[in-house]
């Protein structure tokens, strides 16, 4: 029983945004319904799979969830889901607000049926702005936003996008955020209200809130950026026989390293006597700092590092990851065995809590496998059910 139990959440969303966030509330407790179309969530289908449908990305952002199959073309099908809805806390989806409406289910519909109802939209562009109904993905945000021009600083000096869906993942943390202070004011005031969340914006605070820097002044004192986190030298340091992950940050770490390596020619410069001179000069720090470390193997650093008391952390990859001693000692990855999918990894919920501990509540579903449940708890009869069940247009 995590701390949203109680929270029933209509999940309209597909790919990963919306199923990332909406598995974050399913992960502390909150009945997740899952409706997806005949074909079921494109997701399924990406990366390796036991069975159909069932990729392993699919699984990483949809357990904690049942699933309806419903067509939302037909008018029949999408007043069921109308019933459905009148049982919900939360509507969440992340297609275009026009679409929404197309399919009859604009904000106003479902507030008729439920004046409760928080309904969260996670999509591109907001509303008010040109760029309102243009389709957005990761990449296209990841670009738009500015986080792939600070990419170019790399080696090849091209802008790129980074390798994991961040863009997905940032605007699904901040949905849930506006979810959870729904709630609260719902639960004081009595009224549900729409949130959008559109993917743009959200990221553009992210960024700039790192990188504003004097262009927050008016007139700007500078072009604005963050200099330590775009020096091009800001990387995992080569070591002797490979890569080590370490911050010399502060005076007390700065310090403490000049001392490890015997430099006090470096401890003595200029650029180097405080947080400010060392920003502002930070380019050509890195500079005398990275040939120092492939003077030694990673494991001696590591060790010489933690004995400074300056942070220090292996250069992991996804396979490594899994034999972390830290990892392993706290059981982050937990093996389950999935009704279909036998063995599995599943990555525990990383927060802990002392008295309403969140926890996957339920496997990644099948395409439609709680259809019966789900209707049935919405005020469906055993005919109602029976009909649609046989007609096809839902799965059981």
């Amino acid at each position: 029983m995590g701390p949203l139990a109680g929270l029933r959440i209509l999940d309209m969303s597909s790919v990963l945004m919306g199923p990332y966030a909406t598995q974050l509330l399913g992960d502390m407790g909150a009945d997740v319904i899952k409706v997806e179309p005949p074909d079921g969530d494109i997701v399924r289908q990406i990366g390796e799979a036991r069975h159909p449908g069932m990729g392993g990305l699919y699984l990483n952002v949809n357990r904690s969830k049942r699933s309806i199959v419903l067509d939302l073309k037909d008018p029949g099908q999408r007043a069921d889901l109308l019933r459905i809805a009148r049982t919900c806390d939360v509507l969440f989806y992340n297609v275009r607000p026009k679409s929404m409406a197309r399919l009859g289910l604009a904000y106003e519909t479902l507030a008729e049926v439920n004046p409760k109802i928080i309904y969260v939209g996670v999509y591109g562009y907001g509303e008010d702005g040109p760029y309102a109904g243009q389709p957005a993905y990761d990449d296209m945000m990841q670009g738009a936003s500015g986080l792939s021009s600070l990419m170019a600083l790399g080696d090849d000096k091209q802008p790129r996008y980074i390798p994991i869906a961040i863009a997905d993942r940032v605007v699904g943390l901040h949905a849930v955020n506006c979810v959870l202070a729904a709630i609260y004011h719902r639960d004081r005031s009595g009224f549900g209200q729409r949130i959008d969340v559109p993917m743009f914006e959200t990221m553009v605070s992210m960024v700039m809130g790192d990188h504003m820097g004097g262009l927050t002044f008016d007139p700007p004192l500078d072009a604005g950026g963050y200099a330590r986190l775009l020096a091009a030298d800001r990387r995992p340091y080569p070591t002797k026989d490979g890569h080590i992950c370490a911050l010399i940050y502060n005076d007390k770490h700065w310090k403490s390293f000049f001392a490890l390596i015997g430099r006090d020619d470096l401890a003595q410069d200029p650029r180097f006597k405080n947080h400010s001179t060392r920003t502002k000069h930070i380019e050509n720090i890195y500079s005398e700092v990275l040939p120092i470390f492939k003077q030694k193997t990673s494991a001696a650093w590591a060790v010489l590092l933690k004995g400074a008391d300056i942070p220090v952390m292996p250069l992991h990859t996804l396979e490594s990851l899994f034999t972390d001693p830290h990892l392993q000692a706290t059981n982050f990855f937990e093996r389950t065995e999935h009704p279909s999918e036998g063995s599995i990894y599943s990555m525990k919920v990383p927060s802990t809590w002392s008295r309403t501990q969140p926890t996957p509540a339920r496997h990644a579903p099948n395409l439609g496998e709680h259809a019966h449940e789900i209707l049935a708890e919405a005020g469906f009869s055993e005919a109602e059910i029976s009909e649609r069940l046989g007609e096809h247009a839902l799965q059981a």
